[in-house]
């Protein structure tokens, strides 16, 4: 299993934590608001807000708050509107960041999110100094006993899918951005249950760091996806085995 798997691994399960705590909900209705803004309040034909809507619904989100967001989305209801930004950032040992952020007010975000990186011996950088080393890529994700390894790579290759490969806890199937919606239906018409769906930023090559600075970018990440504006944080770093071991003690 690589290390960029099993750093996500560990980033899966902080998540589950923020949702205990509730932030989840606030990003997750952010993020149905503006698909249903950009794309219409019908999820069958928005492939964006019906990924939206699963996500919800994983985290146990009220039907009524996902409703109240669509109807802000299309204009039934009175909502706030966000503008979707895409921040670039550098971290210790040279590692780049994309920091994906739905906003009201980019005069705040903007010189919070510069604090952030900071004080943790990053900086936040001019638009396309990290962007060009990543790539856009779709990710399925299922419970490891939704399906064996071999099952679901029938089923996922057989539509398109790049690979299938072992997220810790789950499992992942990299595809085409094109081939996301394709593979997902074809997975679930092979009878298993997807966790979710998403459009991702995979790094091209990846940075392994140990020591102090994998300690100070875990940190960056963790108060970037903090910050209530934050949707998505994405990284080129991998830790080595040794710092596996031990950060998820």
């Amino acid at each position: 299993m690589s290390g960029h798997n099993r750093w996500s691994s560990i980033k899966h399960k902080k998540g589950a934590a923020d949702a205990k705590r509730g932030k989840i909900f606030t990003k997750i209705i952010k993020e149905i608001t503006v698909a249903a803004r950009m794309g219409g309040g019908d999820a069958s034909g928005n492939p964006r807000l019906r990924r939206a809507m699963d996500e919800a619904r994983a985290a146990n989100m009220p039907n009524d708050n996902i409703t109240r967001a669509i109807k802000k989305g299309t204009g039934e209801l009175e909502g706030v509107h966000y503008d979707e930004i895409t921040y670039e950032g550098v971290g210790p040992s040279g590692v780049l960041l994309l920091v994906e952020a739905l906003t009201d007010n980019r005069n705040r975000t903007n010189p919070e999110l510069r604090k952030i990186f900071e004080r943790h011996n990053g900086s936040l950088s001019s638009p396309g100094a990290a962007a060009w080393a990543f790539e856009e890529k779709g990710l399925v994700f299922l419970p490891k006993d939704a399906a064996t390894e071999e099952q679901l790579f029938e089923a996922a290759v057989g539509a398109g899918a790049e690979d299938v490969l072992d997220a810790g806890d789950r499992w992942m199937v990299s595809t085409e951005k094109h081939a996301l919606e394709e593979v997902r239906h074809a997975v679930v018409a092979a009878g298993m249950q997807v966790s979710s769906a998403e459009l991702s930023k995979l790094p091209k090559n990846k940075k392994t760091v140990e020591g102090r600075d994998a300690e100070l970018l875990m940190n960056l990440v963790e108060a970037l996806e903090d910050h209530e504006d934050v949707q998505k944080v994405y990284s080129d770093f991998e830790l080595s085995e040794a710092e596996l071991q031990r950060l998820s003690q």
